[in-house]
């Protein structure tokens, strides 16, 4: 005789189970977070420099101990491209540089251009000046430095770290890419800026 087993069916409580089915996440959804990242990332880079340049502007405006000594400052009678000019040792512009260095129209010129340049960052408005102003004055620091040297005039070891990329030439790139990418929205005053009248008629003004 045959015996058939009959299977059984519990129906009892069963515990939930413990893994949890994770459905991928929309492509809209994606691609806003990746946007959003992005322009967090641009707003945080634009500060930063915008930073970089008022600092150098303040503490060259009042001396606060750091690059420019205290007593020192532009507000007590210093000049803020005396010391840099006039200690330029190397590039074929050398003596361009010295005949420059204190003249009244060059820390003027130098002194807007790192107060303007830092308040257009910081606030996100005429990113494109900013980057045109900014390029111009990295291209002539670097000239004053002229990385490619080995020796200075006076045949001492230059100490060049990097023959053509050095922090100038990265700032004048970030300027760019900012300006180019319109990182002036996020954080920053850009909107308000560019519905302006006079903005909205001259492009090159955003």
């Amino acid at each position: 005789m045959a015996v058939h087993e009959q299977s059984h069916r519990h129906t009892g409580f069963r515990l939930p189970s413990l893994r949890r089915t994770r459905s991928a996440p929309a492509p809209e959804a994606a691609s806003a977070t990746t946007t959003a990242v992005r322009a967090y990332a641009l707003a945080s880079l634009r500060l930063l420099t915008g930073f970089v340049f008022l600092w150098a502007f303040l503490d060259k405006t009042f001396g606060f101990g750091y690059a420019t000594p205290s007593g020192k400052g532009w507000i007590d009678g210093g000049s803020p491209t005396r010391g840099f000019l006039g200690s330029v040792a190397a590039g074929p512009l050398q003596s361009t540089f010295h005949a420059w260095a204190g003249d009244t129209w060059a820390d003027w010129l130098f002194m807007l251009g790192l107060l303007g340049i830092g308040l257009a960052l910081l606030t996100g408005v005429a990113l494109r000046l900013a980057a045109v102003a900014g390029t111009v004055m990295m291209a002539l620091m670097w000239l004053a430095e002229w990385p490619p040297a080995r020796h200075l005039a006076d045949g001492s070891p230059s100490m060049s770290t990097n023959p053509f990329a050095d922090y100038h030439v990265v700032y004048a790139l970030v300027l760019v890419a900012l300006a180019a990418a319109g990182a002036g929205a996020t954080w920053g005053l850009a909107r308000i800026w560019e519905r302006l009248p006079f903005v909205s008629r001259n492009p090159w003004l955003r």
